[in-house]
């Protein structure tokens, strides 16, 4: 008996690993989905290469973009501390990395719409009278 609980909380906790690593997984392909669209845009991206500037990284707000305010300019930064990566831009980066989030928006949306659109010119005739028929 105490084996099988044995087993079951080593189950549970395999579970629990290979949810937490899909996930790790999927923020990295975000994280790096964010990044390419950044340097697109323009952000330029800088390595830390000192501890202070590794310190600093690390107490930014992580894989949000953020806006700050210096002598009377914005700009916008992005913080990645487990690459150790800064992406800055002026207002003119964050102006076409937000045209460029709406342009993949979009181009998600029509590729989507072309699947469906594929999934519904099937030859549904073929399987007689049914939901797919208008006369049924």
């Amino acid at each position: 008996m105490k084996r099988q609980g044995w087993l079951a909380g080593l189950a549970l906790f395999l579970v629990g690993a290979l949810a937490l690593a899909g996930c790790a997984g999927m923020q990295t392909a975000e994280t790096k989905s964010t990044e390419q669209l950044l340097s697109a845009a323009g952000f330029r991206m800088r390595l830390p290469d000192s501890p202070q500037k590794i310190a600093h990284l690390q107490q930014l707000p992580q894989r949000q973009l953020v806006a700050y305010a210096r002598n009377g300019k914005t700009f916008f930064v992005y913080a990645d501390g487990v690459n150790n990566r800064l992406y800055w831009g002026n207002q003119a980066a964050y102006n076409r990395y937000q045209q460029m989030l709406v342009e993949q928006k979009i181009a998600s949306q029509r590729a989507m719409a072309a699947e469906l659109n594929e999934a519904a010119a099937m030859e549904w005739e073929m399987w007689g009278p049914g939901p797919w028929d208008p006369y049924w």
